[in-house]
């Protein structure tokens, strides 16, 4: 049959049509909100380039988790900032160190009711700026690897529940697997950031967390945006590794990755809706060019509909608290 038997409209004609033959709908659960922590502060202090995002102090930490989690919000990933950079970025595996207290504060206060997961890189701790150890003026994958161990080692026991291995050296998730169960943190698991894009959306978190590289880029080490069957072949080998989760990053930009990948692994896959995505509609919004929240959901909802389980945004308690008022 043809039009005018067949009318599509059908189905469009009321809201609540709409919404009962809707294919995706968005939950909380499929939230995991980014957070910054800052060393040696007392104050939140805004990050310029993100609106609405602040660095926050180890007590602010805590107040934010307890925020989260009272918005249905299942987890958070935890960027630390240190007081003092160095060459090797010795700050990052501190049983000390700023992530580190504040996942102990965390699941003090929280428990289980707050999933935690860590960024395991070595940038944020760098004077460099580089996620390795540098050597002859090269980023040094195996040297690296020893430094992802200890910082793993670390996370896990301050309470860490997942680790995120961003760094897109070879072997780190075959690494931090191997060393978590030695230390006996099998029940621990690995997000591995497996297909990392050195991509032109991050510069807002730079800012955040002063990053930026001082000398070369990272695309000896992150991958080209214009592969993809590569990015299919570091997913495949993150999975045999180790990983329990593989994430594509950005979102937006690479949609088309995120169906091939969930179309050939059925593994969960999280994708990461970048710093650079969330300011420029922001920005945009801002200027009263686009609807912000329409905007968001719509975003939200294509990341899904492509194939991802879970979605890193710095949306998530906007979109949360749009979700409580429906």
């Amino acid at each position: 049959m043809a039009y005018p038997q067949i009318r599509m409209r059908r189905l469009r004609k009321t809201s609540k049509i709409r919404s009962m033959v809707k294919e995706i709908a968005i939950t909380t659960d499929d939230l995991v909100y980014p957070v910054f922590v800052k060393e040696e502060i007392n104050t939140p202090e805004p990050i310029l380039s993100m609106p609405g995002q602040f660095r926050l102090s180890i007590n602010d930490i805590v107040k934010e988790a307890k925020t989260v989690s009272a918005l249905g919000i299942p987890a958070i990933i935890i960027f630390g900032i240190p007081l003092k950079k160095d060459e090797r970025g010795t700050s990052a595996n501190d049983f000390s160190g700023i992530v580190q207290q504040a996942v102990r504060l965390i699941k003090k206060e929280l428990g289980d009711d707050l999933i935690i997961i860590t960024d395991v890189c070595l940038c944020q701790y760098t004077s460099h700026g580089h996620c390795g150890i540098v050597k002859n003026n090269e980023i040094d994958n195996d040297l690296t690897l020893n430094c992802l161990q200890e910082i793993a080692v670390s996370h896990a026991e301050a309470g860490a529940d997942i680790i995120a291995p961003s760094a897109m050296m070879d072997g780190q998730v075959q690494a931090i697997r191997n060393i978590l169960d030695r230390e006996n943190y099998k029940m621990v698991g690995i997000m591995a950031y497996s297909a990392k894009f050195a991509s032109n959306f991050y510069g807002p978190f730079r800012d955040a967390v002063d990053s930026t590289p001082s000398f070369g880029n990272r695309n000896t080490y992150q991958m080209a945006y214009t592969n993809s069957s590569e990015a299919l072949r570091e997913v495949d080998l993150d999975i045999r590794e180790g990983a329990d989760i593989i994430m594509v990053k950005p979102a937006l930009a690479y949609l088309d990755l995120i169906y091939r990948i969930k179309s050939e692994y059925s593994i969960p896959l999280a994708t990461y809706n970048v710093s650079g995505e969330y300011s420029m509609i922001k920005a945009a919004a801002a200027n009263g060019w686009i609807n912000e929240k329409e905007i968001v959901l719509e975003v939200v909802s294509a990341i899904k509909r492509a194939g991802a389980d879970l979605i890193l945004t710095y949306f998530a308690k906007d979109i949360a608290r749009w979700l409580l008022k429906k």
